[in-house]
């Protein structure tokens, strides 16, 4: 049943093994990227909450710190592990952009905690103004939306294919009377 005939559909074996040829790479390096973000969200969850509760540190705050100290560790993973096949020609425009785009995926999930505590906090506080809503807020949605925005931008800008370049070299423009 699952040998194809020429002019017939593909069967589901044959499409299975045609989409994984297509996107087997993607599905590599995503389960890489998964895997880095993976322990970089365990690294952020425990050091938020540590500071908030142990260390007493306004929720933001400590959403900031914990963010950037787990985009380091992410940073180091993706560049060496996930992404160690392309292209490293200047290491400074990797660290800066990949920083960049992490501090966007930071004011993501900081957006959607700062709207979760003080704006929807402000309604029902005993409903958001809690440890729960607080790692909800900030971990479920906040990471999840930062995630898919960090998968694209790291992978289109960052950690770019070889031989494709990651910003168009602009030409001078000359002018009429030139």
């Amino acid at each position: 049943m699952t040998r194809e005939r020429s002019g017939s559909p593909p069967t589901r074996r044959g499409l299975v093994r045609a989409l994984l040829d297509r996107f087997g790479h993607l599905v590599h390096e995503l389960s890489k990227f998964a895997t880095v973000g993976g322990i970089a969200f365990l690294i952020d969850f425990a050091l938020f909450n540590y500071l908030t509760t142990a260390q007493g540190l306004e929720q933001v705050t400590a959403k900031t710190i914990s963010t950037v100290i787990a985009a380091t560790v992410a940073f180091l993973g993706n560049r060496f592990w996930t992404w160690r096949h392309r292209q490293r020609n200047n290491p400074a425009r990797e660290y800066a952009l990949f920083f960049f785009f992490n501090g966007v995926g930071l004011g993501i999930a900081v957006a959607c905690l700062a709207l979760s505590r003080y704006g929807l906090g402000s309604i029902w506080p005993d409903v958001f103004q809690t440890p729960l809503a607080d790692n909800i807020a900030s971990f479920v949605v906040g990471t999840g939306l930062g995630t898919l925005f960090r998968f694209w931008s790291y992978r289109r800008f960052v950690f770019v294919e070889a031989g494709t370049p990651a910003v168009p070299e602009a030409k001078p423009h000359r002018g009429h009377g030139a």
